[in-house]
């Protein structure tokens, strides 16, 4: 090695001991005939001193040292002289007088500060990731991602699940996002895919008796990349054979427990979780993943409007969709500029509106106040408990959109007037989810994956029926601050019961004994019950860290469109290799 100690170890009891160092210069200070360097690595710094008089030619190099060289330095440990010493710094006490400096590496000057947490333009720093590794903030991030997997690997294994890694080229799979896919050279015109998940293969592993299986694995899904969910992932994935919902809900509660206790700054709110079923957190706060830090829970109006002269209503209602609400706590004076951004916001989950009532003395005023009776705007009032001077915001659609719409505006309001309580984690259980949701195209979709299976006996006869939207899920999700960090179900572990779940989804049989060939004939050979769970590790570690996005906890990030600035990728293939894979790249006209 070239270096006896570490910049972070060596103390007062190490005093009179000739130690050899190597790392970066972090600061330099040239008094003259005297020069001090802090010398940074992984684990720390230690001040490095060399007098002229003493040691000419180490204090020449240090001199001529510059931010971010390498160097290593052999020298003798002493005490700081008193009034010198740092309490910041667990080497304060000490100091490395150098008697021999060795230039491993000189440095360009780098494109932002290491040694101070100044604001550094993202794409800066992922381009100048090696630089910006170094820093303080950067570093702790990457020791946490290592302590928490580490931790949560550890945890699984102790209890006696086995690590198993899955392949990373598989078949395309239709259910999901869409696949990056990797085209085949030895068979032209076919293409492998980046696992989105590895949900076939764990259950194939189950069929094989593995039992117990866990794996930190990678992820890959060509999606619009936002803060918390980017092209590639990292999730914590489980899988028990003769489980119930219960089992993987305690082993991933006590899990995580542990996490949050060792690692977050702040405690959990309540333990054990609390549970919520799906019907409960849409009627409550619009949303299957609340965000119950705060209150301002929903409320319905479409009784009150079901006889309504206001058309947009009364149509919503006489479709079979409701009124939802909510009462937002003394914004009675929102501008109309506040409001339209609010109706914005719904918009992005279905609504084609919002309409406002504030509430001000005996005064109730609403742009569209002179389509409802006095009786109506008092029954408002009275079923949403609005007081003077608050505002109750509605939105009139079938009611998972209008839950939707108005959860939403919930959710960014509790941000914005800073009515999130930051003080604790609040975790919970999200289940008794539908197996299937109506589009609005008519269309079934699944929702959680199509390999849910029904809750009990009695739904899965519902899957068999003429109306499988009645089959309730064995589906159950965790839920941290408003943010999904994961989701789970028993699985499918029946042929027929899997065919007909992709029969609903538009699936035909033929399709799917292609498509999924693997899965299906594997539950034809003895498959056990089983079920498990994924959870996001860049999104477990966004919260746990306070972050407003998941990238910074990830080693070599991309931007938030999905470039790679340190690799400049995407990039173009040459020539020869697209016609070696048979492929040609067709661009698109510009508009």
């Amino acid at each position: 090695m070239l270096r006896t100690h570490t910049a972070g170890e060596l103390r007062v009891a190490d005093s009179g001991k000739t130690v050899t160092l190597a790392g970066w210069v972090d600061r330099r200070r040239d008094h003259g005939d005297v020069t001090f360097i802090d010398l940074r690595d992984r684990y720390g710094k230690t001040q490095i001193v060399a007098s002229a008089a003493e040691r000419s030619k180490a204090h020449a190099a240090l001199k001529d040292a510059r931010s971010e060289w390498v160097l290593q330095v052999r020298g003798t440990v002493r005490p700081r002289p008193e009034g010198t010493r740092n309490p910041k710094l667990p080497t304060g006490d000490i100091e490395v007088a150098a008697t021999e400096v060795v230039v491993l590496n000189e440095a360009k000057t780098p494109p932002f500060y290491v040694n101070e947490e100044t604001p550094v333009d993202e794409n800066l720093r992922w381009k100048y990731r090696y630089v910006d590794l170094r820093r303080e903030r950067s570093k702790d991030l990457m020791r946490l991602r290592s302590e928490v997997t580490n931790a949560i690997r550890s945890f699984f294994v102790e209890r006696g699940f086995w690590e198993i890694e899955t392949t990373m080229m598989i078949r395309s799979d239709p259910t999901g996002a869409r696949d990056f896919v990797v085209p085949s050279r030895y068979y032209p015109g076919k293409f492998w895919a980046l696992p989105q998940s590895p949900q076939q293969l764990k259950q194939i592993l189950m069929v094989g008796g593995i039992d117990k299986y866990v794996q930190i694995a990678r992820c890959f899904r060509d999606e619009d990349p936002r803060a918390d969910r980017i092209y590639e992932l990292t999730q914590l994935d489980v899988e028990m054979s003769f489980a119930e919902p219960e089992d993987i809900m305690a082993v991933v509660e006590e899990c995580y427990t542990a996490v949050f206790e060792r690692f977050a700054a702040k405690p959990l709110h309540q333990k054990p979780w609390p549970r919520l079923t799906y019907d409960d957190a849409m009627r409550r706060f619009g949303s299957d993943r609340p965000d119950t830090r705060f209150a301002m829970e929903l409320v319905d109006l479409t009784e009150i409007f079901r006889s309504t002269g206001f058309a947009v209503f009364k149509d919503a209602i006489a479709q079979g969709g409701a009124v939802r609400a909510l009462v937002v706590p003394g914004k009675a004076d929102a501008s109309r500029k506040d409001i339209d951004g609010w109706a914005v916001i719904a918009k992005t989950r279905g609504a084609k509106g919002l309409v406002s009532f504030a509430f001000s003395g005996s005064e109730v005023k609403s742009p569209v106040a002179k389509f409802f009776s006095a009786d109506e705007l008092a029954r408002v009032r009275s079923t949403s408990g609005a007081k003077d001077g608050d505002l109750v915001l509605a939105v009139a659609a079938e009611y998972r959109v209008a839950s939707r719409s108005i959860g939403e505006v919930r959710r960014q309001l509790g941000e914005v007037l800073r009515l999130v309580d930051g003080s604790t984690h609040h975790a919970m259980w999200i289940h008794r989810f539908p197996m299937f949701e109506r589009e609005l195209d008519g269309r079934w979709t699944f929702s959680h994956n199509p390999f849910a299976g029904p809750l009990d006996a009695e739904n899965a006869k519902h899957l068999f029926s003429d109306d499988p939207g009645k089959a309730f899920s064995s589906q159950y999700d965790f839920v941290v601050d408003g943010n999904e960090l994961g989701g789970g179900s028993i699985r499918i572990h029946n042929r027929a019961m899997q065919e007909r779940a992709f029969e609903v989804l538009g699936i035909s049989k033929a399709d799917a004994a292609v498509q999924f060939r693997a899965l299906l004939d594997a539950l034809e050979y003895g498959a056990p019950p089983e079920g498990g769970i994924a959870t996001g590790i860049d999104r477990t570690l966004m919260i746990l860290a306070g972050l407003a996005n998941a990238r910074e906890t990830i080693a070599f990030p991309k931007t938030q469109t999905g470039y790679d600035p340190l690799l400049d990728a995407p990039a173009t293939l040459d020539d020869e290799l697209l016609e070696e894979l048979g492929l040609r790249v067709i661009k698109k006209p510009k508009t």
